[in-house]
Formats: C-alpha cells, sequence, structure tokens
C-alpha cells in the first residue's frame, strides 16, 4: 500500500510539473511542502508535498501520531497512527493564498493496547476527510495554514478486540492545527 501510494503521488506531481512553457509555469503553477505543528506534539511528525495548478493543490501527505491517551476510550493507550493521504483542494484566490477547501481519501495504519500492556494488535480504516482552511503568506513563499478537518470512516475495522477488551474505532474524528510551508 505504502509503495503504490508513493507511486501514485510521484506520478501526479511529474504530470504537473512537465509540459506547461516557462512563462505559464511561474504564473498558474506552483510546487511546495508543509510542515504541521499537532503531529509533533503528540510523539509524531507530518509532511506534505504538493503541486499546484490554477486554483487546485494536489496533496500527498505522510503523518505519525500518537492519540492521546485523555482522547482514548477508558482502557486503551499507545494508540500509534500512521496516515497516508492524497487531497484535493480548491483555493478561491489565485497564487494559493487565502480561503481554501478540499476532499481527500486517507488510509490509517495503527496499533493499540490496553492499559495492561500485555498485547498489541493492528488495525487500519480507510478514511474519507474533508477540510479547510486559511493560508497568509508572511514572507515572500513562506506561509501559515490554520486549518480544520473531519474525518469519515469509510472502510476498515470497527471493533478491534485487545486484550479481550473491545476498542471501537471513531466514526468521525475532528482535527484542528496549525502548518507551516513554502511553495516555489
Amino acid at each position: 500500500m505504502k509503495v503504490t501510494f508513493l507511486s501514485f503521488c510521484f506520478i501526479i506531481l511529474s504530470i504537473f510539473s512537465h509540459g506547461q512553457e516557462d512563462n505559464q509555469l511561474t504564473k498558474s503553477t506552483s510546487i511546495g511542502f508543509e510542515l504541521d505543528a499537532v503531529p509533533y506534539i503528540f510523539k509524531g511528525y507530518y509532511g506534505s508535498v504538493w503541486v499546484g495548478h490554477n486554483h487546485f493543490r494536489y496533496r500527498a501527505v505522510i503523518t505519525k501520531i500518537e492519540t492521546p491517551d485523555f482522547i482514548l476510550e477508558d482502557g486503551f493507550t499507545n494508540n500509534e497512527i500512521n496516515v497516508y493521504a492524497a487531497i484535493v483542494d480548491y483555493f478561491f484566490k489565485p497564487g494559493f493564498e487565502g480561503w481554501w477547501i478540499g476532499p481527500g481519501l486517507e488510509y490509517w495504519d495503527a496499533k493499540i493496547q490496553t492499559n495492561a500492556k500485555l498485547e498489541t494488535v493492528e488495525y487500519n480504516n480507510t478514511i474519507f476527510t474533508i477540510g479547510g482552511g486559511y493560508v497568509w503568506k508572511f514572507y515572500k513563499n513562506f506561509y501559515l495554514n490554520p486549518w480544520v478537518a473531519g474525518h469519515f470512516r469509510i472502510a476498515g475495522d470497527k471493533d478491534v478486540i485487545v486484550d479481550q477488551s473491545i476498542f471501537e474505532t471513531p466514526l468521525f474524528t475532528p482535527e484542528i492545527s496549525l502548518k507551516l510551508g513554502w511553495h516555489f
């Protein structure tokens, strides 16, 4: 799954980075990357690369996050999630700044334990995500991107049995964060 996803992202980036005249490329196409604050706070990481053309931005995302115990159901701990996502954003203004909204698909490859930590159980989900935010360029092509998203489980494991307890994967997961990005 990981190799296929990365291959898909490479093909998308290749398609949009070639075949444009230099004059058109500088006016309507851009390539960039982003880092997100929340995963770093929760023992993880976030990276995305994107290519944008006209008002659309095509993002490939890889994330690792450990869900804080206070968010989990009682009795569960060490919920570590690796996320692989492909997202398409629409910007209402040109230049990849201002308000944006975007849907996408994500694959969550995860593992969890109970507080007893007798066993670690793996599970996975396919997620439909919809998000939006605001890109504010604060210095040349560096920008801040506050955003919110809703993640909806559409396939995968619902009930995960761990140490004879049942962890129910959420149907809906809200998220809010701040990204730092740069594009050229």
